[in-house]
């Protein structure tokens, strides 16, 4: 598995990991192997959050992990509503319990909004200083929050922000990639496979497939290495089926041509900067 830093510190993680959203609707014993046998492929990057089951898919992330925590750059989330500065301390006990750990190695604000930015970050600091999450980020922040969001913050203070990033969908690379890139901070696709529609077209399709053949690889495959394909990019499919999570992972591997790219860019194109303030889309929990 390829690792790539992650954010301003230098902390090697695995370009593509494993999402959690909605893992609490699967089998609980399949869903536990498939994120183990994602770990043994070398998706070590976990996501889960407070908010996914209302708790019980951190608690499947840690009956998953407890035998190797160590091994794991656990990630997840607190709610906008929760993220008083007391709050998402409060919070983080919650989510480390569940767990069963004693730190995060990523905590990320789930949604701009809940309460003033202030007191989000003073919650996050706080819970830096303590030792009970190693680096902290956000989650759909867009080109209005990250102003915010960088006029409030330290050069070296956030890792990364995660937003939605699928080949129907490709509008972060528009204007949120390149104001991540230029701060060193990283870009974490969800949904890689969008939400519910993959490929995006029949014409999308054609030429994923016929990329997969040159690579002896799967058209899932071929779009999640054209989705890391970028040095400051990562992706966290879901899966609660163990084969795929090895597919997921194999992905890594793949290094596509530049005309690879150019193809699979000319059907699932970046939409064109019509000046307007773009918005977080394909909401979720």
């Amino acid at each position: 598995m390829r690792t790539r830093p992650i954010g301003p510190y230098g902390t090697a993680v695995s370009v593509i990991g494993q999402g959690t959203w909605q893992l609490e609707r699967a089998d609980r014993r399949t869903a536990v192997r498939a994120l183990n046998t994602g770990i043994d492929a070398g998706m070590t990057h976990i996501d889960t959050a407070e908010s996914y089951g209302g708790g019980a898919v951190e608690q499947l992330v840690g009956e998953a992990v407890r035998h190797r925590r160590h091994e794991v750059f656990l990630a997840s989330k607190v709610r906008a509503a929760n993220a008083s500065a007391h709050g998402t301390v409060a919070a983080c006990d919650r989510s480390l319990r569940r767990v069963g750990t004693d730190h995060l190695d990523l905590y990320l604000l789930h949604w701009p909004g809940g309460h003033p930015l202030e007191e989000t970050l003073a919650g996050l600091r706080a819970l830096h200083r303590a030792g009970k999450i190693l680096h902290y980020g956000v989650s759909n922040f867009h080109d209005r929050h990250l102003a915010e969001l960088f006029a409030r913050t330290g050069p070296d203070e956030i890792v990364c922000d995660q937003v939605l990033h699928h080949l129907g969908d490709c509008s972060a690379e528009l204007r949120v990639a390149p104001a991540c890139l230029a701060r060193g901070i990283a870009v974490v696709g969800y949904s890689p496979f969008g939400l519910g529609s993959f490929p995006p077209s029949p014409r999308a399709a054609a030429v994923l497939d016929s990329v997969a053949r040159t690579h002896g690889a799967t058209r899932h495959q071929i779009a999640l290495a054209f989705l890391v394909r970028e040095p400051h990019s990562f992706a966290i499919p879901k899966t609660a089926t163990p084969s795929r999570a090895e597919e997921n992972a194999a992905a890594a591997e793949i290094t596509l041509s530049d005309e690879d790219i150019a193809r699979i860019a000319a059907v699932c194109p970046v939409p064109a900067d019509d000046g307007t303030p773009s918005s977080a889309s394909g909401r979720r929990p």
